[in-house]
């Protein structure tokens, strides 16, 4: 989607880049409005413009007892983000083993994930993440569970890079360092 932008692992604690146009993958330290957060993937060529965390529960017990705080932090995180770089785009990815994801927690999870994405415009609320995927796996076998979410949901894993470059291209299409 960058084109050709190289991938490196960013140093530990470092408020920029270690190059000035490329993508991190490690641990990207993000001073946000609200506190130091650590991302998977960031991109910050003049700032923040990608920041990218998973989130994992990793049994029934697990998703019962720490749902609740695995919203407040990507509310927190995606806050954190567009407070201080309000035109950024901000992706989770949540990632729970199907056998532990009983049917009855899905429709209360899915709901809240889904009221959680979508963030538009930098007019919207910071709380919200531009795009974030469920993924329900089988630990058995690695698959993805092709029914959970829905596949109308803007949930799905299928469609978050196109979500992200939409996103991306919504804010950034034109500018340095990507102009023509």
């Amino acid at each position: 989607m960058l084109g050709g932008i190289p991938v490196v692992k960013p140093k530990k604690r470092a408020l920029i880049p270690p190059a000035p146009d490329c993508v991190e993958l490690g641990e990207v330290l993000i001073i946000g409005g609200v506190r130091p957060q650590q991302f998977d993937v960031g991109y910050r060529p003049d700032g923040v413009r990608f920041a990218f965390d998973s989130k994992t529960l990793n049994d029934t017990k697990s998703i019962g007892k720490n749902w609740g705080n695995m919203v407040n932090d990507l509310g927190t995180e995606a806050t954190g983000v567009h407070s201080r770089f309000p035109h950024a785009v901000v992706a989770f990815m949540v990632i729970l083993p199907g056998p532990s994801f009983v049917p009855a927690q899905q429709p209360a999870v899915i709901e809240t994930l889904e009221r959680l994405a979508g963030r538009f415009g930098v007019n919207d609320p910071a709380y919200m993440a531009e795009v974030i995927a469920l993924i329900v796996w089988n630990p058995a076998d690695g698959t993805i569970d092709p029914d959970v979410p829905d596949p109308s949901s803007p949930l799905r894993l299928e469609a978050f890079s196109d979500q992200v470059r939409a996103a991306y291209s919504r804010r950034y299409k034109g500018l340095p360092p990507h102009a023509a």
